[in-house]
Formats: structure tokens, sequence, C-alpha cells
């Protein structure tokens, strides 16, 4: 399951220098993945690129973005459920391609 960021986020960007893997952004900014820049998921608060976020597995026991978030807007993707295995499987994903 990836980690989502809710509307009442404050893009106070508490959360960006916590995630391992780079997947958290600011409103209206680019990412990249694998090498390629996509357009912003969000342009009103700051986001997590699902596909780069492994809820910190290999890395923490916790998303430690959820910990960073002073407004509790950061919360497990319910439409993104994954497996332990899956998530380290992503991890190692980026681990190749960066992040």
């Amino acid at each position: 399951m990836a980690v989502m960021i809710t509307d009442e986020c404050i893009a106070c960007n508490a959360c960006e220098p916590e995630c391992p893997n780079n997947a958290i952004y600011d409103a209206g900014v680019a990412y990249d993945y694998a090498g390629e820049e996509h357009p912003a998921l969000n342009d009103d608060h700051t986001y997590i690129v699902p596909e780069k976020c492994s809820e910190c597995v290999g890395f923490y026991d916790e998303p430690q973005c959820i910990e960073a978030c002073p407004t509790e807007a950061i919360i497990m993707d319910p439409d993104r459920v994954e497996s332990k295995e899956e998530l380290m499987k992503k991890k190692e994903y980026l681990d190749q391609v960066g992040r």
C-alpha cells in the first residue's frame, strides 16, 4: 500500500526530507521516475508518487512521512494495497534505476 497525502496538507514539507525514496514533491512540481520526467500529480499540495513509495520498507519499520506530518494529512492509500514482498521489490527496482 502506498502512502498518500490528503487535502489537509498545509504544504509544510516536513515529510519531504524523511522519504528515503525521494517520492515526495511540492505542489505543481514535476517528478522523475526511472529517468523520465512526469507532470505533477497535484497542483494544490505536496504529493507522493505511488510508484516510488515503498512505505519505507527496506529502510525503516514505519513510513517516516506519517510520523513527520504535523497535521496527520498523510495516510495509507486504501486503493494501493501491496505486500511487504512487493514493496521490497519496488525498493530494489528504485535502487537499480535511481530515485
